[in-house]
Parts: structure tokens; sequence; C-alpha cells
């Protein structure tokens, strides 16, 4: 009878992530262990535990590892970032890679290959995963996603982060940086979009809805509203709604999920008193109005802008 040698425990270090077979010699794991059945091929020169659940993070980095000279890109991209991407993409599994066009095409199933043009600063290094930075992935995406969506996304990008609730301190990008950037690629696909999506992006919004609702206003043929509309305009302190008209003692509020748990709708509660007790004329719209293009919205808002 012939007795089977046993396996050897994979490194701790490569036990539950995907891995290049660069990783795998510097691990001193040899073909033959390669072939062993705790382990599956993910694509040419990359190996993954049997029966590992899906995990973008570690399989981008991986497949970029696995790519010399690419980056992760484009939806991918968005997705490592958290940046606002519409429902349909949200959840995709599809990974995105980039070269230059003085490298060969990214060639690897499972993958979208893009050849590029990009120039310095455009790409970056973020946890260990060779990335596009914010501001070029804003515009990668500019060729796939329809144009209120590409505002959005550059809203993302400008916004000021909270102080104390996010890990950063300053915006992605200003406006200006964006600008630069189209003008250093005027040839490229989707150059149309975002050059008329960087002259809708503004300052202040916290969520796409924000966004879809501020465009929703303006399309419907009502003046721009400002954002993050202070009851007392430059106090700090001073309780803020999502949008407004504040020489007509107008504010706007769009409330997503997060305004469902108790602590969110006590906060709102106190806003919302502060503004009626103000005298403000005060409008709350939901995922409701969003469905619906928010056509209520913008009539509820024109009658109160008609108003003495």
């Amino acid at each position: 009878m012939i007795s089977m040698r046993p396996v050897s425990p994979l490194p701790a270090h490569l036990e539950t992530i995907p891995f290049t077979v660069a990783e795998a010699r510097a691990a001193s794991l040899s073909r033959g262990r390669l072939r062993s059945s705790d382990l599956a091929s993910a694509g040419r020169l990359l190996y993954v535990p049997a029966g590992w659940d899906f995990e973008l993070p570690a399989m981008a980095r991986a497949v970029s590892a696995a790519t010399p000279g690419a980056w992760i890109s484009h939806v991918t991209a968005a997705r490592l970032l958290g940046l606002w991407l519409p429902p349909w993409l949200q959840d995709s599994r599809v990974l995105h890679l980039s070269k230059t066009r003085a490298l060969p095409p990214v060639r690897r199933d499972g993958v979208v290959g893009h050849t590029v043009l990009v120039r310095e600063g455009e790409t970056m290094d973020w946890e260990g995963v060779h990335i596009s930075t914010p501001a070029r992935t804003w515009l990668d995406l500019c060729r796939l996603l329809p144009l209120e969506h590409a505002v959005a996304i550059g809203d993302q990008l400008v916004r000021q982060p909270r102080d104390g609730l996010e890990l950063r301190t300053t915006p992605w990008a200003t406006v200006q940086e964006l600008r630069g950037l189209l003008k250093r690629h005027p040839k490229m696909q989707g150059i149309v979009k975002a050059r008329a999506a960087v002259e809708l992006i503004r300052v202040g919004a916290d969520s796409a809805p924000e966004t879809f609702l501020r465009l929703a206003l303006v399309d419907a043929g009502l003046p721009e509203p400002e954002l993050q509309v202070r009851i007392v305009a430059g106090d700090p302190y001073s309780p803020s709604a999502d949008l407004g008209y504040r020489a007509r003692r107008i504010a706007i509020q769009y409330d997503g999920g997060h305004h469902l748990t108790r602590e969110q709708q006590s906060r709102d509660n106190r806003r919302d008193a502060c503004f009626h007790s103000a005298g403000w004329r005060y409008f709350k719209f939901n995922a409701d109005d969003r469905a619906n293009d928010f056509r209520r919205a913008a009539g509820l808002v024109r009658a109160a802008l008609r108003e003495p």
C-alpha cells in the first residue's frame, strides 16, 4: 500500500489570501506544493486557497502584483476607494487593470484590460495595491457612467471630509485640479462628458442623492441651491441643511438610509425644530422622491420660491 505524504501547511501569511508565483517562491513553496488539492489556480501566475471566499482588496492586490507595470483602475479602483458608484456597479467582481501603451496589453481571465495614456502622479500605492488616484479614477469612469453619476463622484472628490469621522482631513481633489487633469487628456474617450461634469461639480454634497437632488432642481429650471446652508451663516455650530436658498429662508434635506437609526433621527428632529423655530420653510425628501426623479420635490420647491 502506497502511503500519501502529508501536505505541508502554507505559510501563515498565504493561508487566507490569493498569492502570486513570485510570493510562493519567496515562501519556498515548490511546484509540487502549488499543485496540491488545498490550492486552486486563479489564472496565470496566481493561486488561491481552495474554497476561498472572494474579497476584492485581496484579489486586486494579487492580480496587480502578478501583472508587471499594471495598476488597478476604473470600477475596481472606485470600489476600493469607496467612490459613489451607481447600484449596478457597486458589487461588481470584474477586475479592471490598466497599462501604458508602451507595455503589452492585459490578457487575463476575469480581468478587463485597458491600454491608456497616464501622466505622472495619476497612480499611487494604496494599502499595498498599485491603483489609479481618485481623480484619475473619476476621469476613467466618465466614459462609462451617466452624467449625473460623473458629477456625483466629482462632488465626492472635492467635498471637505467631516472632522473626526473620516481617515483624511483634506479633499481628494479640487475642481481646479480636475480641470487640469482634463487639459492633460484632451483626446481621451469620455472627455466631452467629463468637461460637462466638471462644470457641475460643487463643494458641499455629502451623498450622491444630494447631488442628484441639486441637479434635478436645476434641470427643472429652478435657481441653483446653495449647499450646506446654516441657519446662522458662518457659524460652524449652527444647524445646517443639505441644500437651500438662504435669501428666501428655504431649507432642503435629503434623508438617506443612515437617517433611520434612532440616534440620527434624534439629531434630525433637533435640526428640524431649529429651522422651524427660525421661521424657515423646510422640506425633507427621501428615496421615494429619488425614484420619481425628484419631480415632486421640484414642484414643492418651485411653489415655495414663488411665495412672497
